[in-house]
């Protein structure tokens, strides 16, 4: 039997760590063992058991302080934007449920924006999509895409309770790329409406256009999110700059 691969073993490591944490073995606030004693347990290097922490740390599972044995933590969980993941992977990498409810799906002229946004012509139709997203069937988001007429036809025939965007990739759609705008907006009567919250509750709004590897556009989204559920944070370094997505993160004022 081949033995694994430095990269395999620091994630499964992470993931079985995770799972530990996700049963209640560390509760939040508990500190995880030390370095030298998981490389002990693990038969792995204290290297990497530090890129292991450092897995479970962008995760937003344990705290990023060093020096001191990591702790779990019992608020928000963080999943990196920058990877370009569907609502469905993400839900699902911090132990939920995904789940998709159709509101409406339309096939309609283009509005002036969704036009604009998907470098459609002057008159063009695109397919529009009203999905309410959910946690292990709590309501969290709504999704409001359009989609250019030779995606929509493809969206058409998918199962809107799964992931939509898995399903593309699988009939060959590659979604290579994202702009994101993120602000916080009142919920309307229809989103109020949806989310089971109260009129012009804040929502935060996030608007994205998402391209193949050759630019062209795939999607036009507005989704909004309640605020008790998800949270936005930016992270900023010289080499880059990655907008992440918190679970359970703190209400929009």
């Amino acid at each position: 039997m081949t033995a694994p691969d430095n990269a395999s073993l620091y994630r499964s490591i992470a993931d079985e760590l995770k799972a530990a944490i996700r049963a209640g073995v560390y509760a939040p606030g508990a500190r995880l063992p030390s370095e030298s004693e998981l490389a002990d347990q693990y038969d792995a290097s204290r290297g990497t058991i530090r890129q292991a922490f450092a897995a479970l740390v962008a995760d937003g599972v344990i705290s990023s302080r060093r020096g001191a044995r990591r702790t779990v933590l019992g608020g928000p969980r963080l999943q990196s934007f920058a990877d370009l993941v569907s609502f469905s992977r993400w839900a699902r990498s911090v132990g939920e449920e995904p789940s998709g409810r159709v509101a409406r799906l339309e096939h309609r002229a283009a509005t002036l924006v969704e036009a604009e946004q998907l470098a459609l012509a002057e008159g063009a139709n695109v397919y529009h999509l009203t999905r309410v997203r959910m946690l292990d069937g709590r309501p969290v988001m709504i999704e409001r895409t359009a989609y250019p007429e030779p995606v929509g036809e493809l969206v058409v025939g998918i199962d809107p309770s799964g992931s939509i965007t898995e399903r593309l990739e699988e009939l060959g759609l590659i979604f290579a790329d994202a702009e994101h705008t993120i602000d916080a907006v009142p919920a309307t009567a229809e989103d109020a409406r949806l989310l089971a919250v109260r009129s012009r509750a804040p929502l935060l709004r996030e608007r994205r256009r998402t391209t193949d590897p050759s630019g062209v556009p795939l999607e036009w989204s507005e989704d909004r999110y309640l605020g008790q559920e998800v949270a936005f944070t930016v992270r900023n370094s010289v080499n880059r700059n990655a907008l992440s997505r918190w679970h359970s993160g703190p209400e929009v004022s």
